[in-house]
């Protein structure tokens, strides 16, 4: 009677739990299809006259110090962000050794001048010698040979010592510009070394921005070239660049050319930003390209990620990265990541818990 209790027992256990599982692999279905969605739009072509790529903002000005001599570090008196002044020392490198060396120089061209002095009288009395016959014009030679050998031991030794002095002064780094730091990778105690960057100096009241543009997309003028900054604060759409150039040089890799241009004085815009330039469309061409919008809603922002949650056909919703333009109201242009008819999940976070 146990034995068929047991065995009753346990074909329902098997039955309740297969009925968890299929509840349980059921579960993602019901909340996938209930997902809200929203079809990805095109909204007609990528601005008629205008083809986008993509920038940076660069300091015209950056300098990264490093250190011409080996040493220990004594001192770093900046650090990243301050702001400095053109000949403000920022590293110093134990100088010791070349101080004295410097100090030894020195004293060694006050002992050659002293010895200059005694051949320079030793010279006027043997010419007064001569004039009264005392002595003999070979006597005078050596003597005169001796005043001139003593003259240019003090220029060798003087010429050493302002070498010395010049070594001396490359132990402590200064600025070269007025600016601000960027970026110092070494600390009190480090072994600085001949090219071994000791710190970063930039202006951030010089910058620009750089793009790499294909060369089939370079028009014959760069006049109506505009830009934006989508990551300042500040920005407020399209600004006319000025004074654009473009690099006499072809990648040859990439077949591109570096066109870069001045920013006006704009207050926030710091170099490393990410920048978008709009250059005119060549007469006759067309970019072949639709503008494509989500709802901003739909947008995943994960530290530097930008990302949708794409529905597959089935339901399930997929993470995927994708690089975003202009916002226009509640829609977001996507420049790349997605296709005109897919479909996204307008509620990221509810997405997210499908499986």
């Amino acid at each position: 009677m146990k034995i068929a209790m047991t065995k009753s027992w346990t074909c329902c256990s098997v039955v309740a739990l297969l009925s968890s599982v299929s509840l349980l692999v059921s579960l993602p279905t019901h909340a996938a299809s209930a997902l809200a969605t929203a079809t990805v739009q095109g909204g007609g072509a990528q601005r008629a006259d205008l083809q986008s790529f993509d920038g940076v903002v660069e300091a015209v000005r950056q300098a990264t110090l490093a250190a011409q001599v080996p040493g220990s570090i004594m001192s770093v008196s900046v650090k990243a962000g301050d702001t400095v002044r053109a000949g403000q020392e920022l590293v110093r490198i134990d100088a010791r050794a070349a101080s004295q060396n410097s100090q030894a120089s020195a004293a060694q061209v006050d002992a050659a001048r002293a010895s200059l002095v005694v051949a320079g009288k030793d010279y006027e009395r043997q010419q007064q010698l001569l004039q009264k016959q005392y002595i003999s014009q070979a006597a005078l030679d050596r003597s005169k040979a001796q005043f001139e050998s003593a003259q240019a031991q003090v220029l060798a030794l003087q010429s050493q010592s302002d070498a010395a002095q010049t070594q001396a002064r490359f132990y402590s780094i200064a600025a070269p510009f007025s600016g601000v730091v960027s970026e110092v990778p070494v600390t009190v105690g480090d072994m600085a070394m001949p090219g071994r960057p000791l710190l970063t100096v930039l202006d951030p009241s010089n910058l620009r921005v750089t793009a790499s543009v294909a060369q089939s997309a370079l028009p014959p003028s760069l006049e109506k070239m505009q830009f934006e900054l989508p990551g300042w604060s500040g920005a407020t759409g399209l600004m006319a660049a000025t004074g654009a150039t473009v690099l006499p040089l072809m990648d040859a890799a990439t077949h591109t050319a570096q066109v870069r241009f001045k920013l006006p004085a704009l207050s926030g815009v710091a170099p490393g930003m990410f920048a978008r330039v709009w250059l005119p469309v060549k007469p006759g061409a067309s970019t072949g390209l639709e503008r494509l919008f989500v709802p901003a809603a739909a947008v995943v922002r994960r530290a530097e990620l930008s990302a949708v949650y794409v529905v597959q056909a089935d339901g399930k919703p997929t993470l995927r990265q994708v690089r975003l333009g202009q916002f226009q109201g509640a829609q977001v242009e996507v420049l790349s990541g997605v296709r005109a008819g897919e479909k996204v999940a307008t509620d990221p976070q509810a997405a997210a818990q499908v499986r």
